[in-house]
């Protein structure tokens, strides 16, 4: 994919998130209002969150592709952590929130709602989220974009909560119709602790991730292995005693610093056959991760490269 495509779809694929946010908004605060469910309340304020984030990562989105200036010698990449970090921290503070108003209805006999209507609210909004989530997870793994898979995930937890909800009004609209049908106010707040306890984990694998990235840790493992591997192999009709490699992850950047330790029978025409080294190393690896970007320095004496 050009670079040109790829940064049209990552924006058209925000955009679409930023409108499917705006109608879960609608939908969600007319059927609260309708059913006096804070179930759906929280879904509809979980919706709110995603749009103002939603607005916030289109504008990162646009920043992320400008070169580096004056400012940002490293480019604005950097920016695309910190946006996560704080949308984690965001849906975080929702979750706890919701849960301690959930206890409090608990500890006041629960929270009676039109069970029906949210029924049917629990429906639509589990396949519309359900549906957004996928066409997010699509066109993440086609344009490689960090902000598009969290936007992606952000979307799935919203879709396992209208799940929750469906599945926990359906019970109580059967309840309210037997001789049970003075626990069926209890559902709503149970319900809601339910949702927080299947959220949390996805907000707090992606506050885990963009931890990593803002303190410039290395990626997982297994990705740098692959990356080494691919770098030797680039570099393999070169006399080495060594290759150091140091990888960090910034945003949609995958950095690499590489000091290449040439051996004693290393020979040099010029500066120019250290330039085509590091362009064949640099195409093998962006043919299989067009995000790397990647400093190569070639040293005699092993100890600047420790």
């Amino acid at each position: 994919m050009s670079h040109k495509l790829h940064v049209h779809s990552e924006q058209r694929a925000l955009r679409w998130a930023l409108i499917g946010s705006l109608g879960f908004i609608a939908l969600a605060l007319t059927f609260a209002l309708l059913t006096r469910s804070d179930a759906i309340l929280f879904d509809g304020i979980y919706s709110l969150i995603a749009f103002c984030v939603a607005l916030l990562t289109l504008k990162v989105a646009r920043l992320a592709e400008r070169p580096d200036d004056d400012r940002f010698h490293f480019g604005y990449t950097s920016m695309e952590p910190a946006l996560n970090l704080f949308k984690a921290l965001f849906i975080l503070v929702a979750c706890t929130w919701a849960c301690v108003e959930a206890v409090k209805r608990l500890m006041l006999g629960g929270n009676p709602a039109e069970y029906g209507l949210a029924t049917v609210y629990g429906a639509a909004a589990t396949v519309g989220c359900l549906l957004v989530a996928w066409l997010m997870a699509r066109a993440g793994r086609q344009t490689r974009s960090d902000l598009v898979a969290v936007e992606s995930r952000t979307w799935l937890v919203d879709g396992l909560l209208s799940a929750a909800v469906f599945a926990g009004f359906l019970f109580a609209w059967l309840l309210e119709g037997s001789s049970w049908a003075h626990y069926a106010p209890v559902v709503d707040p149970l319900l809601l602790i339910a949702i927080v306890v299947v959220a949390l984990p996805v907000p707090l694998g992606i506050l885990r991730d963009s931890l990593r990235e803002i303190l410039w840790m290395a990626p997982p493992e297994p990705l740098v292995q692959d990356i080494e591997q691919n770098l030797l192999d680039s570099l393999a009709d070169v006399d080495t005693d060594r290759v150091e490699v140091r990888v960090t992850k910034r945003g949609r950047n995958t950095y690499l610093l590489v000091h290449v330790v040439v051996g004693e029978n290393f020979r040099l025409a010029s500066v120019a056959d250290l330039d085509a080294i590091r362009h064949r190393s640099e195409t093998a690896l962006k043919t299989w991760r067009p995000e790397i970007v990647m400093d190569m320095l070639f040293v005699r004496d092993g100890s600047l490269a420790d």
